[in-house]
């Protein structure tokens, strides 16, 4: 265990949560007084999207030498259960637990099948 106190962790959560925080409201609150042209608008409108491909990509779409061969990997099924979903329901948070309910099931399986960890 490290030698660091626990006033020393609280202190580094409270920071790293002030940090954030900062960084988040200031430019939300300034832009939101703004009036921005529409072409900002549009391209600012793609940056959520963007963000949540770019979080789950690279598990979802790279292999991945834990699941071998390939076809075993519950990731894909749940993007495309989750993607389904979304299409069938426009439900956000029906394809979101779609998507986490079929991953966790499937890796469970698979597991139990022997493929991946």
């Amino acid at each position: 265990m490290s030698n660091l106190s626990h006033t020393t962790i609280w202190a580094v959560i409270i920071g790293m949560g002030a940090t954030n925080f900062i960084l988040r409201f200031v430019p939300m609150a300034a832009l939101s007084r703004v009036a921005l042209p529409k072409p900002v608008m549009r391209w600012l409108s793609y940056i959520p999207i963007s963000v949540m491909g770019a979080l789950f990509a690279k598990e979802v779409l790279l292999p991945s030498t834990k699941y071998d061969p390939l076809f075993a990997n519950p990731g894909i099924y749940g993007a495309l259960i989750s993607m389904l979903t979304y299409k069938l329901t426009k439900s956000f948070m029906g394809s979101t637990l779609a998507g986490v309910i079929s991953f966790v099931a499937l890796r469970a399986l698979f597991a139990t099948l022997g493929f991946g960890a």
